[in-house]
């Protein structure tokens, strides 16, 4: 028998925008049960290859980042952790990648809208086309991943928890184990927020975005208390990236937020200058493929950060 016609499929439609511990679960399931999750790209749909720079602008707001789910883990109760085994992605072959004016790390300094559409193959995910600028390795993951909350009330699903959510770590691709705190009885676990690819730090506030279908197994370890989320690689987490090294950029000041900016602004100044970029576009590279780094914190008063540009992209 097909071992995946014994997997049960959550669709799209059962989406929830937030998290809430009153939500009504969709599926109740035992410890070890192994979901396909559809899911839909942070906008929603709302992004197609026809869209345009001005449809940034449109972008509903009250209606990013939708998760599927929630599932009512049985047996799930406060002080257990939900281990989550990611087994796989089917990614759609599309996705998007824009700057938000007022979001991302520069928004002062990018305070116009910008676009790039993608397209990548399904079956290959070779690198995809970034205009006629680079081509950029891919590395599906799910960058919203989490349980509900203890807190009553609707929360915003942007800011990451305690209990997960709103991650976009690039490293919970296939293969990865995530372990989540629960807080609530069932846990009430939900994912989504799909990407393609996007580069540690997600300096722009978006990867590319892309709708995917994710098969992940949810099982339970019971009364092991964890303060965060933690997770274990299979391997190599940057394998698709180091193949031909890295240009590097440090940002120096006794704040961290502040040598970060300093950093990624290096960063697109050189890729401006060498690869004739239009700037919106180098922010946007930068946050698909380029890794923020915190390179020395303990040599007061003035810490280092580094901001890596894969020289892969540009092969």
């Amino acid at each position: 028998m097909c071992q995946n016609c014994l997997i049960k499929t959550i669709h799209s439609v059962h989406n929830h925008f937030g998290w809430d511990n009153s939500f009504v679960p969709v599926e109740r399931i035992a410890p070890g049960t192994t979901l396909e999750f559809h899911c839909h790209d942070s906008s929603n749909g709302y992004f197609t290859p026809k869209s345009v720079t001005a449809d940034v602008a449109n972008m509903p707001f009250d209606k990013i980042n939708p998760v599927t789910g929630p599932i009512f883990i049985e047996g799930a109760m406060p002080g257990d952790v939900v281990k989550v085994t990611i087994d796989s992605f089917k990614p759609s072959g599309f996705g998007w990648t824009a700057n938000i004016p007022g979001f991302g790390l520069l928004a002062d300094q990018f305070t116009e809208p910008a676009l790039a559409l993608w397209q990548y193959d399904t079956e290959s995910l070779a690198p995809a086309a970034f205009g006629d600028f680079a081509k950029v390795p891919l590395k599906p993951f799910a960058g919203t991943i989490g349980l509900a909350p203890a807190e009553s009330g609707l929360h915003s699903v942007v800011p990451p928890r305690r209990v997960g959510g709103n991650l976009d770590i690039r490293d919970l691709a296939a293969g990865t184990t995530l372990y989540l705190p629960v807080e609530v009885e069932g846990a009430l676990f939900s994912i989504g927020d799909t990407h393609a690819a996007q580069g540690d730090g997600e300096v722009c506030g978006t990867a590319i975005e892309s709708q995917m279908d994710v098969v992940v197994t949810l099982d339970l370890v019971k009364d092991t208390p964890l303060r965060a989320p933690r997770f274990s690689t299979p391997g190599p987490v940057t394998r698709h990236l180091d193949s031909a090294g890295y240009e590097a950029f440090t940002g120096i000041a006794p704040d961290l937020m502040q040598a970060s900016r300093d950093a990624l602004s290096n960063a697109i100044d050189w890729l401006c200058r060498e690869h004739r970029m239009p700037a919106e576009q180098a922010y946007m590279l930068c946050s698909v493929c380029g890794d923020l780094r915190i390179s020395e914190i303990v040599d007061m008063p003035n810490w280092v950060v580094s901001f890596y540009v894969p020289k892969v992209v540009f092969a």
